[in-house]
């Protein structure tokens, strides 16, 4: 079961689904109502689990912000484990708008760039975080999608305490937006895990789709 980050459009998975796919496995891609202003977490949440639901075991696999919406649902008992790609991981409480400061994010990214010798100051920019190792025909497929609402951003997040489910992280080795480092930090300070790495950015399912499967099902045993 795939989650989505930031602008809730399944279709980011479409590589990915299709790897799996041909290595027998079952993938779908969950849509998230992120352009409904009347939408947060919680609506998040509730499409997730009505997926969820139809299924008698699941691998949840969350990407960027959808760590958000996986807190939520990972303790369904159909689930039985979490898997966050390059993520946000929340604190019990955390807004997906208050994450970025009590993160120390902002400070990571711009010593991150400053160490590759590109602007520490720049503001976060699509091409330069996000698609800098995507095809540029496979992110064409996607120029279209939804955009998020800030209703996510700032509406509570009901979350009390993580779930009790096996999770493990997935980081990409070159990701611009959340450093390595930076989510080796987080992960280890939030959860108590070591991220498992990839080369690649933020975007691994549209860069790395191929190794991101592999890498999942070597997981999921």
């Amino acid at each position: 079961m795939l989650i989505p980050g930031a602008g809730g459009d399944p279709r980011y998975w479409d590589l990915l689904v299709d790897e799996l796919h041909t290595r027998g496995h079952r993938a779908v891609a969950v849509p998230l109502p992120a352009a409904d202003p009347d939408a947060a977490l919680p609506e998040y949440a509730a499409a997730v689990r009505a997926v969820v639901d139809t299924h008698p075991e699941v691998v949840l696999v969350a990407q960027s912000m959808g760590a958000f919406t996986a807190a939520l649902v990972a303790d369904h008992p159909a689930v039985r484990l979490l898997v966050l790609v390059n993520p946000m991981i929340p604190a019990p409480g955390e807004t997906p708008g208050d994450w970025w400061a009590a993160t120390g994010h902002a400070q990571a990214r711009a010593a991150y760039a400053a160490a590759q010798g590109r602007d520490p100051h720049a503001d976060i920019d699509l091409a330069v975080d996000f698609l800098h190792d995507v095809p540029a025909d496979v992110f064409a497929r996607m120029s279209d999608g939804p955009q998020e609402s800030d209703a996510a951003f700032v509406r509570p997040n009901p979350l009390r305490a993580w779930p009790d489910v096996p999770t493990r992280v997935i980081s990409g080795r070159d990701d611009r937006l959340f450093p390595a480092d930076f989510q080796r930090r987080l992960a280890v300070d939030r959860l108590g895990v070591h991220p498992d790495e990839l080369p690649g950015g933020h975007l691994l399912a549209l860069s790395q789709p191929r190794l991101l499967a592999e890498k999942l099902l070597s997981l999921t045993g």
